[in-house]
């Protein structure tokens, strides 16, 4: 990890921190073409992109995973991780029920509003394949969806070079009740969703996280389909002051370095001494780990900021928006009144990332990249609308009036007047 004074860090090297080498119009340029492919020629398409990219022979006939292949899965995953996916699954559950909450208003007597929530017809959720297997992504995309009254919820995930699907990703996909799973990866399964295939149908919504290639396409067909937010590679911001513990920090910056070798990781505290605490002690953890490669890699390429006090830090924080933003400082919560960008804050000691990226029950498909400066994480109102209705008697309607006349002749619109004014007239008579 590269360690740096805030204060005395050169322009280049900020932009680099806050680029994250997250070129995303780059890789817009490179799946374009795969977009329009797969847009024009369908399954055929699919094939020729599996075959291409995850080595994969398959036929339309077998992109969709059978009722027969999700049961087997059962037999092949030992029960305490079928028990750990359905415990998650409920805190999930639990937790994005609580978005689900409506009003209604009568501020002004005899005008009632009130607000109310219609799913999407159908969501389409990705979920990464490559370095690992993901149960955790189906539970956090496919349960919002569900808790939203989405009726058809598919799944794309690339196959393994067996054609087959990962028995963890089916366990996880039938526990929180996907409709159908199709062995579809990549810039390709977004396209299949967006626009729809013989095999893979059109959808309102697309989510789920990716690499900067799934992120590129989501943003390319965003124009004709509903996606959730920009989710690429991994990162973490910890922010440390002498009251914390250096081997929890380090651990916390690891277990987030092992998702992927461009995986952003930056460490930022008070004291010269945590930072070497901290370092030190993270290539020990990564070097114990079977993921060490791509955790050190990641590490490698991190940063460590040194500040003056905490006021430094949150400016920092706030210009750099992370995904995940761990609070290990005296007193987190005066910090947390002035955090305005982050996917998600986790506070204390005992609050790692790893905790809400499996069974805390908050989402953990969040914004990379800097987006959390103008996105959320993944929720039940990826899913939803909310459709405002409106109901007013005869006081309500008289007591509105005035004020709807004097706008609408304001801006000219005069037949907007007319339809308050002859309803007016009319109740005169």
């Amino acid at each position: 990890m590269r360690v740096r004074s805030l204060r005395e860090i050169s322009k280049n090297e900020i932009r680099e921190i806050l680029e994250r080498q997250f070129r995303i119009k780059e890789a817009m340029k490179a799946v374009k073409t795969i977009v329009e492919d797969v847009r024009k020629n369908g399954d055929r398409a699919l094939a020729k992109y599996t075959k291409k990219y995850d080595g994969v022979t398959i036929s339309p006939s077998e992109i969709k995973v059978s009722e027969e292949e999700v049961a087997e899965a059962y037999s092949k995953v030992p029960e305490r991780i079928v028990e750990a996916i359905r415990f998650a699954a409920e805190n999930i559950r639990s937790f994005h029920e609580k978005q689900m909450a409506t009003f209604i208003l009568e501020k002004i007597p005899g005008v009632k509003l009130k607000q109310i929530i219609r799913p999407v017809k159908c969501a389409g959720v990705y979920v990464p394949g490559g370095r690992a297997a993901y149960p955790s992504t189906v539970l956090m995309a496919t349960i919002p969806a569900k808790v939203a009254g989405v009726k058809r919820v598919v799944v794309c995930t690339p196959p393994n070079r067996d054609g087959s699907v990962r028995p963890e990703i089916l366990v996880a996909c039938n526990e929180a009740k996907a409709t159908e799973v199709f062995k579809v990866g990549g810039a390709q399964a977004i396209a299949a969703m967006a626009y729809g295939t013989e095999t893979v149908p059109k959808v309102d919504v697309v989510v789920g996280p990716g690499n900067i290639y799934v992120t590129a396409a989501k943003m390319l067909v965003s124009v004709d389909v509903k996606v959730d937010l920009p989710a690429g590679p991994s990162e973490v911001l910890v922010l440390a002051d002498e009251s914390c513990n250096p081997r929890f920090v380090a651990a916390d910056l690891v277990s987030q370095a092992e998702h992927d070798p461009a995986a952003s990781i930056i460490l930022v505290t008070t004291g010269r001494k945590i930072a070497e605490d901290v370092i030190t002690l993270a290539y020990k953890l990564a070097a114990e780990v079977d993921t060490k490669n791509v955790a050190v890699n990641a590490l490698n390429k991190g940063w460590c900021i040194l500040v003056e006090n905490l006021d430094e830090a949150i400016e920092f924080i706030n210009d750099y928006a992370p995904e995940h933003l761990e609070l290990h400082v005296r007193e987190p919560y005066e910090v947390l009144e002035s955090v305005t960008n982050a996917g998600a804050v986790f506070i204390g000691s005992y609050t790692p990332v790893a905790l809400g990226d499996y069974a805390a029950g908050s989402n953990h498909i969040l914004p990379t990249g800097g987006y959390a400066k103008s996105f959320s994480g993944l929720s039940v109102e990826n899913f939803i609308k909310r459709i405002s209705v409106v109901e007013c008697d005869r006081k309500g309607f008289e007591a509105l009036s005035e004020s709807v006349i004097t706008l609408a002749e304001a801006e000219g619109m005069a037949a907007h007047a007319q339809a308050v004014r002859l309803r007016l007239e009319e109740n005169e008579g």
